[in-house]
């Protein structure tokens, strides 16, 4: 099963919450951590991630918070998980991290395929795509 760490999927909560509500300024921290029940210290720690990675900008002052440091056509999810946990990897064994099956193994090429495929899908969707109902042509099942 592939699933997002609790880092990266609180961090896509938080940054579609930004893009989606732009238009009304800077959204704090409090107000997300509310809205999607996430402790904030954790999210604390998210939102300075990708304000390091120049994906949000901090806005300080009674009316401060954070907003996209771009548009969000121009932010990918693959960014914002590269932001949050290094780079994507589905496995560990492709970085020869002394998997016990590693000579035996015949999945290795096949499991890169897959991960060149993932990685592909997450950095053509943008925080943009996340926020309409259209599903991406990448992402339809094929029969």
């Amino acid at each position: 099963m592939l699933r997002f760490t609790k880092r990266a999927d609180y961090g896509l909560m938080a940054i579609h919450y930004i893009a989606i509500n732009d238009q009304l300024g800077a959204v704090s921290a409090k107000r997300i951590a509310e809205e999607f029940g996430i402790p904030p210290e954790l999210l604390a720690k998210i939102l300075q991630r990708l304000a390091k990675r120049r994906l949000i900008a901090s806005q300080n002052g009674p009316k401060g918070g954070y907003v996209l440091a771009r548009r969000p056509e121009q932010i990918s999810v693959g960014q914002v998980v590269r932001a949050l946990e290094g780079p994507i990897n589905i496995v560990g064994c492709l970085d020869h991290s002394g998997c016990p099956q590693e000579e035996r193994c015949n999945l290795r090429r096949p499991v890169q395929k897959l991960q060149a495929a993932i990685s592909q899908m997450l950095d053509t969707m943008s925080l943009a795509d996340l926020a309409t109902d259209d599903v991406p042509e990448l992402l339809t099942i094929r029969m």
